[in-house]
Protein backbone atom coordinates (compact mmCIF):
# COMPACT_ATOMS: atom_id res chain seq x y z
CA UNK A 1 0.00 0.00 0.00
CA UNK A 2 1.52 3.30 -0.91
CA UNK A 3 1.93 6.29 1.57
CA UNK A 4 -0.88 8.93 1.45
CA UNK A 5 0.37 12.79 1.26
CA UNK A 6 -1.10 12.64 5.01
CA UNK A 7 2.34 9.89 6.05
CA UNK A 8 4.58 11.86 4.22
CA UNK A 9 3.69 15.15 5.91
CA UNK A 10 4.70 13.06 9.16
CA UNK A 11 7.94 12.05 8.17
CA UNK A 12 10.34 13.89 10.12
CA UNK A 13 12.32 15.17 6.92
CA UNK A 14 9.04 17.00 6.20
CA UNK A 15 7.79 18.06 9.41
CA UNK A 16 11.61 20.15 9.83
CA UNK A 17 10.70 22.34 6.56
CA UNK A 18 7.15 23.32 8.93
CA UNK A 19 4.70 21.96 5.92
CA UNK A 20 1.45 24.13 5.69
CA UNK A 21 -0.78 23.13 3.21
CA UNK A 22 -2.28 26.40 1.41
CA UNK A 23 -4.16 24.04 -1.16
CA UNK A 24 -6.85 21.05 -2.41
CA UNK A 25 -6.49 20.42 1.66
CA UNK A 26 -9.19 17.97 0.82
CA UNK A 27 -7.07 16.04 -0.93
CA UNK A 28 -4.15 14.79 1.40
CA UNK A 29 -5.18 11.37 1.07
CA UNK A 30 -3.76 11.30 -2.48
CA UNK A 31 -1.40 8.12 -3.05
CA UNK A 32 2.68 8.73 -3.01
CA UNK A 33 4.11 6.81 -5.64
CA UNK A 34 7.32 8.69 -5.73
CA UNK A 35 9.10 12.00 -5.47
CA UNK A 36 10.43 13.77 -8.09
CA UNK A 37 12.57 17.31 -7.69
CA UNK A 38 12.00 19.74 -10.91
CA UNK A 39 12.40 23.60 -11.30
CA UNK A 40 11.33 24.10 -14.90
CA UNK A 41 7.85 24.21 -15.46
CA UNK A 42 8.14 21.86 -18.73
CA UNK A 43 7.83 18.63 -16.74
CA UNK A 44 4.28 17.16 -16.75
CA UNK A 45 5.14 14.94 -20.16
CA UNK A 46 8.03 13.54 -18.15
CA UNK A 47 5.41 12.11 -15.22
CA UNK A 48 3.36 9.19 -14.88
CA UNK A 49 1.08 10.17 -12.53
CA UNK A 50 1.40 9.56 -8.60
CA UNK A 51 4.34 11.60 -7.75
CA UNK A 52 5.17 14.18 -5.46
CA UNK A 53 6.71 16.95 -6.66
CA UNK A 54 9.38 19.14 -5.50
CA UNK A 55 10.64 22.86 -5.78
CA UNK A 56 11.63 26.09 -4.91
CA UNK A 57 9.54 27.89 -7.43
CA UNK A 58 12.68 29.64 -8.76
CA UNK A 59 11.74 29.28 -12.39
CA UNK A 60 7.92 28.86 -12.21
CA UNK A 61 7.01 32.46 -14.16
CA UNK A 62 5.26 35.42 -12.88
CA UNK A 63 2.12 36.20 -15.26
CA UNK A 64 -1.20 34.27 -13.75
CA UNK A 65 -2.10 32.65 -17.33
CA UNK A 66 1.32 30.57 -17.37
CA UNK A 67 0.82 29.60 -13.11
CA UNK A 68 -2.84 28.33 -14.03
CA UNK A 69 -1.10 25.91 -17.18
CA UNK A 70 1.83 24.64 -15.52
CA UNK A 71 -0.96 23.49 -12.26
CA UNK A 72 -3.50 22.03 -15.21
CA UNK A 73 -1.04 20.23 -16.49
CA UNK A 74 0.62 18.66 -13.79
CA UNK A 75 -3.23 17.89 -12.27
CA UNK A 76 -4.10 16.28 -15.52
CA UNK A 77 -1.17 13.81 -15.62
CA UNK A 78 -2.17 12.48 -12.09
CA UNK A 79 0.65 13.95 -9.83
CA UNK A 80 -0.36 13.21 -6.25
CA UNK A 81 1.06 16.99 -5.15
CA UNK A 82 3.11 19.83 -5.15
CA UNK A 83 5.51 20.94 -2.48
CA UNK A 84 7.11 24.60 -2.98
CA UNK A 85 9.68 25.56 -0.31
CA UNK A 86 9.66 29.50 0.67
CA UNK A 87 12.59 31.66 0.82
CA UNK A 88 14.12 31.82 -2.64
CA UNK A 89 11.22 32.49 -5.05
CA UNK A 90 8.63 33.66 -3.09
CA UNK A 91 8.80 34.76 0.53
CA UNK A 92 5.92 34.20 2.49
CA UNK A 93 3.43 33.51 0.17
CA UNK A 94 2.56 31.71 -3.33
CA UNK A 95 0.79 33.72 -6.24
CA UNK A 96 -3.21 33.51 -5.83
CA UNK A 97 -3.20 32.50 -9.22
CA UNK A 98 -1.37 29.41 -8.23
CA UNK A 99 -3.74 28.97 -5.56
CA UNK A 100 -6.55 29.55 -6.92
CA UNK A 101 -6.01 27.33 -10.01
CA UNK A 102 -4.55 24.34 -7.75
CA UNK A 103 -7.83 24.78 -5.85
CA UNK A 104 -9.87 24.80 -8.96
CA UNK A 105 -8.09 21.20 -10.14
CA UNK A 106 -7.78 19.55 -6.30
CA UNK A 107 -3.82 19.64 -6.50
CA UNK A 108 -3.08 19.52 -3.29
CA UNK A 109 0.02 22.05 -2.66
CA UNK A 110 1.59 22.24 0.41
CA UNK A 111 4.60 24.95 1.23
CA UNK A 112 7.45 24.47 3.31
CA UNK A 113 8.44 27.60 5.74
CA UNK A 114 11.86 26.37 6.46
CA UNK A 115 14.45 25.62 4.00
CA UNK A 116 14.74 21.82 4.09
CA UNK A 117 17.11 19.38 2.22
CA UNK A 118 15.06 17.95 -0.89
CA UNK A 119 17.39 14.80 -0.61
CA UNK A 120 16.49 14.25 2.50
CA UNK A 121 12.44 13.96 1.89
CA UNK A 122 13.41 12.02 -1.54
CA UNK A 123 15.11 9.78 0.65
CA UNK A 124 12.45 9.15 3.69
CA UNK A 125 9.49 8.87 0.70
CA UNK A 126 11.42 6.42 -0.90
CA UNK A 127 12.33 4.35 1.60
CA UNK A 128 8.53 4.91 3.18
CA UNK A 129 7.24 3.33 -0.16
CA UNK A 130 9.79 0.49 -0.57
CA UNK A 131 9.11 -0.48 2.95
CA UNK A 132 5.35 -0.82 2.38
CA UNK A 133 5.54 -2.51 -0.69
CA UNK A 134 8.28 -5.03 1.18
CA UNK A 135 5.39 -5.46 3.75
CA UNK A 136 2.84 -6.10 1.65
CA UNK A 137 4.97 -8.38 -0.83
CA UNK A 138 5.48 -10.59 2.75
CA UNK A 139 2.11 -10.41 3.47
CA UNK A 140 1.07 -11.47 -0.51
CA UNK A 141 3.63 -14.42 0.52
CA UNK A 142 2.17 -15.69 3.67
CA UNK A 143 -0.83 -15.85 2.29
CA UNK A 144 0.59 -18.07 -0.84
CA UNK A 145 1.68 -20.61 1.84
CA UNK A 146 -1.12 -20.57 3.78
CA UNK A 147 -3.45 -21.04 0.84
CA UNK A 148 -0.96 -23.34 -0.51
CA UNK A 149 -1.29 -25.32 2.39
CA UNK A 150 -5.09 -25.88 2.29
CA UNK A 151 -4.57 -27.15 -1.09
CA UNK A 152 -1.94 -29.71 -0.42
CA UNK A 153 -4.47 -30.92 2.61
CA UNK A 154 -7.07 -30.96 0.41
CA UNK A 155 -9.07 -28.74 2.63
CA UNK A 156 -12.56 -28.47 2.36
CA UNK A 157 -14.91 -25.59 0.84
CA UNK A 158 -16.11 -24.64 4.26
CA UNK A 159 -12.31 -24.68 5.51
CA UNK A 160 -11.33 -22.59 2.98
CA UNK A 161 -13.98 -19.91 3.51
CA UNK A 162 -13.26 -20.04 7.37
CA UNK A 163 -10.14 -19.30 6.89
CA UNK A 164 -10.50 -16.24 4.73
CA UNK A 165 -12.92 -14.48 7.24
CA UNK A 166 -10.31 -15.30 9.75
CA UNK A 167 -7.48 -13.93 8.19
CA UNK A 168 -9.02 -10.76 6.53
CA UNK A 169 -11.53 -10.55 9.84
CA UNK A 170 -14.98 -9.89 7.96
CA UNK A 171 -18.01 -12.08 6.87
CA UNK A 172 -16.97 -14.40 3.96
CA UNK A 173 -19.87 -15.53 1.60
CA UNK A 174 -19.27 -18.31 -1.47
CA UNK A 175 -22.43 -18.55 -4.16
CA UNK A 176 -23.01 -20.60 -6.76
CA UNK A 177 -23.99 -18.15 -10.31
CA UNK A 178 -27.73 -18.56 -9.44
CA UNK A 179 -26.95 -16.47 -5.82
CA UNK A 180 -27.29 -19.24 -3.70
CA UNK A 181 -25.01 -19.67 -0.75
CA UNK A 182 -22.62 -22.37 -0.98
CA UNK A 183 -20.80 -21.61 2.29
CA UNK A 184 -20.47 -18.78 4.60
CA UNK A 185 -18.63 -17.76 7.90
CA UNK A 186 -19.70 -14.59 9.57
CA UNK A 187 -16.74 -14.00 11.34
CA UNK A 188 -18.79 -13.72 14.74
CA UNK A 189 -21.32 -11.52 13.47
CA UNK A 190 -25.09 -12.94 13.61
CA UNK A 191 -25.33 -15.30 10.46
CA UNK A 192 -28.93 -14.63 9.91
CA UNK A 193 -28.55 -11.23 9.14
CA UNK A 194 -25.34 -12.09 6.97
CA UNK A 195 -27.38 -14.08 4.78
CA UNK A 196 -31.23 -12.43 5.18
CA UNK A 197 -32.66 -11.57 1.56
CA UNK A 198 -29.03 -12.64 0.49
CA UNK A 199 -30.26 -13.77 -2.99
CA UNK A 200 -32.22 -10.03 -3.75
CA UNK A 201 -28.56 -8.12 -2.44
CA UNK A 202 -26.86 -10.41 -4.04
CA UNK A 203 -28.08 -9.81 -7.20
CA UNK A 204 -27.77 -6.09 -6.91
CA UNK A 205 -24.17 -6.47 -6.70
CA UNK A 206 -22.13 -6.51 -9.80
CA UNK A 207 -18.90 -5.09 -9.83
CA UNK A 208 -18.10 -5.93 -13.74
CA UNK A 209 -14.90 -7.07 -13.48
CA UNK A 210 -13.53 -10.07 -12.23
CA UNK A 211 -12.39 -9.14 -8.86
CA UNK A 212 -13.86 -5.63 -7.95
CA UNK A 213 -15.56 -3.99 -4.85
CA UNK A 214 -19.05 -2.47 -5.14
CA UNK A 215 -19.63 0.46 -2.82
CA UNK A 216 -22.92 0.29 -2.27
CA UNK A 217 -22.84 -2.85 -0.43
CA UNK A 218 -19.31 -2.80 0.99
CA UNK A 219 -18.54 -5.85 -1.09
CA UNK A 220 -15.31 -7.18 -2.59
CA UNK A 221 -16.41 -9.76 -5.07
CA UNK A 222 -14.14 -12.29 -7.35
CA UNK A 223 -15.33 -15.13 -9.38
CA UNK A 224 -14.34 -18.70 -8.63
CA UNK A 225 -13.21 -21.18 -11.60
CA UNK A 226 -11.15 -23.01 -13.60
CA UNK A 227 -10.71 -23.88 -17.05
CA UNK A 228 -12.48 -20.90 -18.40
CA UNK A 229 -15.94 -22.01 -16.69
CA UNK A 230 -16.71 -19.83 -13.43
CA UNK A 231 -19.47 -21.40 -11.31
CA UNK A 232 -19.28 -19.29 -8.44
CA UNK A 233 -18.53 -15.64 -6.70
CA UNK A 234 -16.68 -15.38 -3.33
CA UNK A 235 -18.05 -12.30 -1.00
CA UNK A 236 -15.98 -10.90 1.93
CA UNK A 237 -18.09 -7.85 3.11
CA UNK A 238 -15.76 -5.44 3.88
CA UNK A 239 -17.63 -2.90 4.95
CA UNK A 240 -15.08 0.03 3.17
CA UNK A 241 -12.66 -0.18 -0.16
CA UNK A 242 -10.40 -3.27 -0.15
CA UNK A 243 -6.52 -2.81 0.34
CA UNK A 244 -3.77 -4.76 -1.26
CA UNK A 245 -3.50 -7.14 0.72
CA UNK A 246 -7.82 -8.13 1.00
CA UNK A 247 -7.29 -8.12 -3.39
CA UNK A 248 -4.77 -10.96 -3.15
CA UNK A 249 -6.42 -12.79 0.12
CA UNK A 250 -9.93 -13.08 -2.09
CA UNK A 251 -7.64 -13.97 -5.46
CA UNK A 252 -5.67 -16.38 -3.79
CA UNK A 253 -8.84 -17.85 -1.92
CA UNK A 254 -10.88 -18.07 -4.77
CA UNK A 255 -7.93 -19.83 -6.97
CA UNK A 256 -7.69 -22.31 -4.01
CA UNK A 257 -11.56 -23.50 -4.31
CA UNK A 258 -11.26 -23.71 -8.08
CA UNK A 259 -8.30 -26.17 -7.63
CA UNK A 260 -10.05 -28.27 -4.56
CA UNK A 261 -12.81 -28.76 -7.19
CA UNK A 262 -10.99 -30.00 -9.92
CA UNK A 263 -8.32 -31.85 -7.59
CA UNK A 264 -10.43 -33.32 -4.83
CA UNK A 265 -9.66 -36.92 -5.85
CA UNK A 266 -9.31 -40.34 -3.11
CA UNK A 267 -7.45 -43.32 -3.74
CA UNK A 268 -9.31 -45.93 -5.61
CA UNK A 269 -7.73 -49.02 -7.34
CA UNK A 270 -5.44 -47.92 -10.43
CA UNK A 271 -7.52 -49.54 -13.17
CA UNK A 272 -10.72 -48.18 -11.81
CA UNK A 273 -8.98 -45.17 -11.63
CA UNK A 274 -7.47 -45.51 -15.10
CA UNK A 275 -11.45 -46.24 -16.19
CA UNK A 276 -13.08 -43.45 -14.75
CA UNK A 277 -10.42 -40.72 -16.16
CA UNK A 278 -11.32 -42.37 -19.82
CA UNK A 279 -14.69 -41.51 -18.92
CA UNK A 280 -14.86 -38.39 -17.44
CA UNK A 281 -12.58 -36.84 -20.31
CA UNK A 282 -14.66 -38.74 -22.88
CA UNK A 283 -17.27 -36.76 -21.07
CA UNK A 284 -15.40 -33.37 -21.34
CA UNK A 285 -14.53 -33.62 -24.83
CA UNK A 286 -11.53 -33.39 -23.77
CA UNK A 287 -9.70 -35.95 -26.21
CA UNK A 288 -9.06 -33.24 -29.25
CA UNK A 289 -9.61 -37.20 -31.41
CA UNK A 290 -12.30 -39.58 -30.24
CA UNK A 291 -9.45 -42.03 -31.99
CA UNK A 292 -7.20 -40.90 -28.83
CA UNK A 293 -10.17 -42.24 -26.26
CA UNK A 294 -10.37 -45.56 -28.47
CA UNK A 295 -6.54 -45.83 -27.85
CA UNK A 296 -6.54 -45.90 -24.38
CA UNK A 297 -9.63 -47.76 -23.64
CA UNK A 298 -8.24 -50.07 -25.91
CA UNK A 299 -5.41 -50.48 -24.10
CA UNK A 300 -7.31 -51.12 -20.77
CA UNK A 301 -9.07 -54.49 -22.79
CA UNK A 302 -12.42 -52.51 -23.69
CA UNK A 303 -12.35 -51.77 -27.70
CA UNK A 304 -14.48 -48.55 -28.03
CA UNK A 305 -14.02 -48.49 -32.39
CA UNK A 306 -16.94 -50.25 -34.32
CA UNK A 307 -18.98 -51.09 -31.42
CA UNK A 308 -22.06 -50.19 -29.97
CA UNK A 309 -21.41 -48.09 -26.81
CA UNK A 310 -23.64 -47.93 -23.67
CA UNK A 311 -23.69 -45.14 -21.10
CA UNK A 312 -24.73 -46.72 -17.06
CA UNK A 313 -25.12 -45.12 -14.36
CA UNK A 314 -25.40 -46.77 -10.80
CA UNK A 315 -25.70 -45.03 -7.32
CA UNK A 316 -27.59 -45.41 -3.79
CA UNK A 317 -31.16 -44.26 -3.81
CA UNK A 318 -31.97 -41.51 -1.73
CA UNK A 319 -31.59 -37.44 -2.39
CA UNK A 320 -27.81 -36.44 -3.43
CA UNK A 321 -27.77 -33.82 -0.82
CA UNK A 322 -24.04 -34.85 0.81
CA UNK A 323 -21.41 -36.69 -0.94
CA UNK A 324 -21.65 -40.03 -0.89
CA UNK A 325 -18.93 -42.42 1.39
CA UNK A 326 -15.97 -42.82 -0.59
CA UNK A 327 -15.43 -46.40 0.61
CA UNK A 328 -19.10 -47.20 -0.61
CA UNK A 329 -18.95 -45.48 -4.53
CA UNK A 330 -15.47 -47.61 -4.69
CA UNK A 331 -17.22 -51.06 -3.55
CA UNK A 332 -20.45 -50.06 -5.85
CA UNK A 333 -17.34 -49.28 -8.19
CA UNK A 334 -15.67 -53.04 -8.10
CA UNK A 335 -18.82 -54.33 -7.71
CA UNK A 336 -20.19 -53.52 -11.15
CA UNK A 337 -16.61 -54.44 -12.57
CA UNK A 338 -17.02 -57.67 -11.60
CA UNK A 339 -20.30 -58.24 -12.69
CA UNK A 340 -19.71 -56.90 -16.36
CA UNK A 341 -16.21 -59.90 -16.30
CA UNK A 342 -18.78 -62.16 -15.33
CA UNK A 343 -21.65 -61.29 -17.78
CA UNK A 344 -18.46 -61.09 -20.59
CA UNK A 345 -19.13 -57.61 -21.16
CA UNK A 346 -16.26 -55.14 -22.24
CA UNK A 347 -16.92 -51.83 -20.19
CA UNK A 348 -15.11 -48.92 -18.46
CA UNK A 349 -15.88 -48.90 -14.82
CA UNK A 350 -15.01 -45.84 -12.76
CA UNK A 351 -16.24 -43.36 -9.70
CA UNK A 352 -17.43 -40.17 -11.43
CA UNK A 353 -17.17 -36.76 -9.63
CA UNK A 354 -16.11 -38.52 -6.58
CA UNK A 355 -16.33 -36.59 -3.91
CA UNK A 356 -19.02 -34.34 -4.37
CA UNK A 357 -23.07 -34.64 -3.54
CA UNK A 358 -23.42 -36.08 -7.59
CA UNK A 359 -21.15 -38.68 -7.60
CA UNK A 360 -21.59 -41.98 -8.94
CA UNK A 361 -20.31 -45.01 -10.90
CA UNK A 362 -20.00 -44.75 -14.67
CA UNK A 363 -20.48 -47.69 -17.09
CA UNK A 364 -19.23 -47.22 -20.53
CA UNK A 365 -20.50 -50.74 -21.55
CA UNK A 366 -18.98 -51.70 -25.42
CA UNK A 367 -21.21 -54.45 -27.37
CA UNK A 368 -20.71 -56.18 -30.58
CA UNK A 369 -22.55 -55.50 -33.07
CA UNK A 370 -25.70 -58.28 -32.82
CA UNK A 371 -25.24 -58.41 -29.23
CA UNK A 372 -28.97 -58.10 -27.54
CA UNK A 373 -28.90 -55.30 -24.90
CA UNK A 374 -31.65 -56.07 -22.59
CA UNK A 375 -30.16 -59.41 -21.79
CA UNK A 376 -26.53 -58.01 -21.19
CA UNK A 377 -28.31 -55.41 -19.07
CA UNK A 378 -30.38 -57.64 -17.07
CA UNK A 379 -27.35 -60.18 -16.48
CA UNK A 380 -25.01 -57.27 -15.05
CA UNK A 381 -27.78 -55.71 -13.43
CA UNK A 382 -28.77 -59.18 -11.43
CA UNK A 383 -25.33 -59.81 -10.36
CA UNK A 384 -25.21 -56.13 -8.81
CA UNK A 385 -28.01 -56.29 -6.95
CA UNK A 386 -27.49 -59.53 -5.27
CA UNK A 387 -23.92 -57.80 -4.16
CA UNK A 388 -25.78 -54.72 -3.37
CA UNK A 389 -29.34 -54.11 -3.64
CA UNK A 390 -30.29 -50.26 -2.53
CA UNK A 391 -28.71 -49.82 -5.74
CA UNK A 392 -30.30 -47.77 -8.54
CA UNK A 393 -29.00 -48.39 -12.34
CA UNK A 394 -29.83 -46.81 -14.80
CA UNK A 395 -28.49 -46.84 -18.76
CA UNK A 396 -29.42 -44.55 -21.32
CA UNK A 397 -29.83 -45.03 -25.36
CA UNK A 398 -27.34 -46.85 -27.41
CA UNK A 399 -24.82 -44.67 -29.61
CA UNK A 400 -22.69 -45.92 -32.49
CA UNK A 401 -19.23 -43.32 -32.10
CA UNK A 402 -17.49 -41.97 -29.40
CA UNK A 403 -18.80 -38.48 -29.54
CA UNK A 404 -22.22 -39.48 -28.82
CA UNK A 405 -20.94 -41.49 -24.84
CA UNK A 406 -21.65 -38.07 -23.75
CA UNK A 407 -25.51 -37.77 -24.36
CA UNK A 408 -26.16 -41.61 -23.46
CA UNK A 409 -24.42 -41.02 -20.10
CA UNK A 410 -26.73 -37.48 -19.80
CA UNK A 411 -29.67 -39.70 -20.64
CA UNK A 412 -28.25 -42.30 -17.77
CA UNK A 413 -27.92 -39.56 -14.99
CA UNK A 414 -31.57 -38.26 -15.63
CA UNK A 415 -33.05 -41.89 -15.23
CA UNK A 416 -31.21 -42.40 -11.98
CA UNK A 417 -31.68 -39.02 -10.17
CA UNK A 418 -35.49 -39.82 -10.89
CA UNK A 419 -35.46 -43.33 -9.56
CA UNK A 420 -33.63 -42.43 -7.05
CA UNK A 421 -36.06 -40.77 -5.52
CA UNK A 422 -38.52 -43.65 -6.03
CA UNK A 423 -38.93 -47.03 -4.62
CA UNK A 424 -39.28 -49.12 -7.86
CA UNK A 425 -37.52 -52.66 -7.31
CA UNK A 426 -36.80 -52.80 -11.41
CA UNK A 427 -33.37 -54.25 -12.04
CA UNK A 428 -32.90 -51.07 -13.82
CA UNK A 429 -34.10 -48.33 -15.54
CA UNK A 430 -34.26 -46.74 -18.99
CA UNK A 431 -35.40 -43.51 -20.40
CA UNK A 432 -38.74 -42.48 -19.37
CA UNK A 433 -40.81 -39.17 -20.50
CA UNK A 434 -39.50 -37.03 -17.78
CA UNK A 435 -40.87 -33.55 -19.34
CA UNK A 436 -38.91 -30.86 -19.57
CA UNK A 437 -39.78 -29.67 -15.73
CA UNK A 438 -37.99 -32.89 -14.59
CA UNK A 439 -35.42 -32.37 -17.01
CA UNK A 440 -34.26 -28.70 -15.62
CA UNK A 441 -34.98 -30.22 -12.01
CA UNK A 442 -31.86 -32.55 -12.82
CA UNK A 443 -30.12 -29.84 -14.28
CA UNK A 444 -30.61 -27.43 -11.80
CA UNK A 445 -27.11 -27.50 -10.75
CA UNK A 446 -25.49 -27.37 -13.60
CA UNK A 447 -23.70 -23.61 -13.76
CA UNK A 448 -24.75 -23.39 -18.01
CA UNK A 449 -28.26 -23.13 -16.38
CA UNK A 450 -27.84 -20.89 -14.35
CA UNK A 451 -26.16 -18.91 -16.44
CA UNK A 452 -28.92 -18.55 -19.13
CA UNK A 453 -31.72 -18.26 -16.16
CA UNK A 454 -30.00 -14.72 -14.99
CA UNK A 455 -29.14 -14.04 -19.23
CA UNK A 456 -32.73 -14.39 -19.78
CA UNK A 457 -34.47 -13.38 -16.46
CA UNK A 458 -31.32 -11.18 -14.55
CA UNK A 459 -32.90 -7.47 -15.20
CA UNK A 460 -36.46 -8.67 -14.45
CA UNK A 461 -34.53 -10.48 -11.56
CA UNK A 462 -32.93 -7.44 -10.22
CA UNK A 463 -36.06 -4.61 -11.03
CA UNK A 464 -38.35 -7.04 -8.44
CA UNK A 465 -35.35 -6.99 -6.04
CA UNK A 466 -34.57 -2.87 -5.70
CA UNK A 467 -38.93 -2.15 -5.94
CA UNK A 468 -40.47 -4.79 -4.20
CA UNK A 469 -42.52 -6.12 -7.00
CA UNK A 470 -43.75 -9.36 -8.31
CA UNK A 471 -43.36 -9.09 -12.16
CA UNK A 472 -41.51 -12.17 -12.39
CA UNK A 473 -44.63 -14.07 -10.64
CA UNK A 474 -46.49 -12.18 -13.44
CA UNK A 475 -44.40 -13.49 -16.42
CA UNK A 476 -45.11 -16.87 -15.03
CA UNK A 477 -48.76 -16.89 -14.38
CA UNK A 478 -48.83 -15.65 -18.17
CA UNK A 479 -46.83 -18.26 -19.90
CA UNK A 480 -48.42 -21.02 -17.56
CA UNK A 481 -51.79 -19.82 -18.74
CA UNK A 482 -50.49 -20.59 -22.25
CA UNK A 483 -50.17 -16.78 -22.58
CA UNK A 484 -53.84 -15.86 -22.50
CA UNK A 485 -53.83 -12.80 -20.75
CA UNK A 486 -57.91 -13.30 -19.19
CA UNK A 487 -56.68 -16.28 -17.37
CA UNK A 488 -53.69 -15.08 -16.12
CA UNK A 489 -55.08 -12.00 -15.01
CA UNK A 490 -57.68 -13.32 -13.19
CA UNK A 491 -54.80 -15.90 -11.54
CA UNK A 492 -53.24 -12.97 -10.56
CA UNK A 493 -56.59 -11.20 -8.55
CA UNK A 494 -56.23 -8.48 -11.20
CA UNK A 495 -58.00 -6.73 -13.29
CA UNK A 496 -57.53 -7.07 -17.10
CA UNK A 497 -56.23 -3.00 -17.70
CA UNK A 498 -53.48 -3.63 -14.86
CA UNK A 499 -52.57 -6.83 -15.81
CA UNK A 500 -51.66 -5.42 -19.86
CA UNK A 501 -49.93 -2.70 -18.01
CA UNK A 502 -47.46 -5.20 -15.88
CA UNK A 503 -47.21 -6.98 -19.01
CA UNK A 504 -45.78 -4.23 -20.73
CA UNK A 505 -43.57 -3.02 -18.28
CA UNK A 506 -42.18 -6.63 -18.08
CA UNK A 507 -41.46 -5.90 -21.85
CA UNK A 508 -39.50 -2.58 -21.37
CA UNK A 509 -37.42 -4.32 -18.27
CA UNK A 510 -36.74 -7.32 -20.68
CA UNK A 511 -36.63 -5.53 -23.92
CA UNK A 512 -38.75 -8.09 -25.30
CA UNK A 513 -41.86 -8.70 -27.25
CA UNK A 514 -44.15 -11.45 -25.23
CA UNK A 515 -46.08 -11.72 -28.28
CA UNK A 516 -43.22 -13.22 -29.81
CA UNK A 517 -43.52 -17.24 -29.57
CA UNK A 518 -39.86 -18.15 -29.39
CA UNK A 519 -38.84 -14.96 -26.69
CA UNK A 520 -41.91 -16.52 -24.21
CA UNK A 521 -40.20 -19.81 -24.65
CA UNK A 522 -37.03 -19.49 -23.58
CA UNK A 523 -38.46 -17.00 -20.27
CA UNK A 524 -40.75 -19.78 -19.88
CA UNK A 525 -37.65 -22.40 -19.78
CA UNK A 526 -35.53 -19.84 -17.58
CA UNK A 527 -38.42 -19.91 -15.44
CA UNK A 528 -38.83 -23.18 -14.72
CA UNK A 529 -34.97 -23.57 -14.45
CA UNK A 530 -34.99 -20.95 -11.57
CA UNK A 531 -37.60 -22.69 -9.79
CA UNK A 532 -35.59 -25.74 -10.02
CA UNK A 533 -32.71 -24.29 -8.51
CA UNK A 534 -35.02 -22.44 -5.84
CA UNK A 535 -36.73 -25.69 -4.68
CA UNK A 536 -33.48 -27.68 -4.28
CA UNK A 537 -32.36 -24.41 -1.91
CA UNK A 538 -35.27 -24.47 0.20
Amino acid sequence: MLPTLDDVLQLDAVRRGQPHVVAGADRTGNRVRWVHVAEVTDIAHLLHGGELVLTTGIALPDEPDRLRTYISELAEVGVSGLMIELGRRYLSVLPPALISAAEDHGLPVIVLAHEPAFVDITESVHARIVQDQFAELRASEQLHEIFTQLSVEGASTDEVVRQVASLGGHPVVLENLAHQVLAADANGADPSELLSAWETRSRAVRPGRRTGYDESSGWLVTMVGARGEDWGRLIIDLGAPPSARDTVLIERAATTLALGRLLDRHAESVERQAHGTIIARILAHAYSDPQEAAARARALGVPLSGRRLLGVVLRHRGPATSAPPVGELNALAETAAAACKDARLAALVGVLDEGGPHARVGVLASLPARADVETALTEVATRIRKQSGDTVMAAGSVVETIRDVRRSFLEAEQVADVAARGAGARLFYRLPDLRLRGLLHLLRDDARVQTFVERELGPLLEYDAQRGSDLTRILELYLESGRNKAVAAQQAHLSRPAFYERLRRIERVLDADLDDVESCVSFHVALLALSSVRWERS
